[in-house]
């Protein structure tokens, strides 16, 4: 299994063959197609994103001791963003989630691109699957002990 970091790269390589901001929108778009759809009971208040212009939805769970997320969005653009995110993340131990950093973002000028209330959004999905992170690690450490 690829590297977060790893991940990342790929991530950069393959946005980086697009000059034009529209074809890497279309990109970010296709992206959404892959995303791992939430559950739908899990499309309530607790599950949605705050700061985001559109409604995101994510969800984590753990299993076999690695965070599966799940999301979803009424955006497309929000959904193919959630949807690189996840791509990034899910699968992994909640440690390794927590840790990450997250370069790929500024590598590929998206925050630059976003409106600011997108870019506020995007901020609030990493915060979101981080405090997921947390929670199954400090989780983690409890039950261990």
């Amino acid at each position: 299994m690829k590297t977060i970091q790893e991940i990342q790269e790929d991530i950069i390589d393959e946005i980086s063959i697009f000059d034009d901001w529209m074809d890497k929108y279309n990109y970010i778009i296709e992206i959404a197609k892959e995303l791992p759809l939430i559950d739908e009971k899990f499309k309530t208040p607790q599950y949605i994103i705050d700061g985001c212009q559109s409604k995101v939805w994510i969800n984590a769970e753990l299993i076999d001791g690695k965070l599966m997320y799940t999301a979803d969005s009424d955006a497309i653009i929000s959904k193919g963003i959630i949807a690189l995110l996840i791509k990034v993340m899910s699968g992994r131990v909640p440690s390794e989630v927590k840790d990450a950093e997250l370069f790929f973002i500024e590598k590929i000028g998206l925050r630059e691109n976003l409106s600011p209330n997108r870019a506020n959004g995007l901020v609030s999905m990493i915060k979101q699957m981080k405090l997921f992170a947390i929670a199954y690690d400090a989780k983690n450490k409890l039950t261990s002990n």
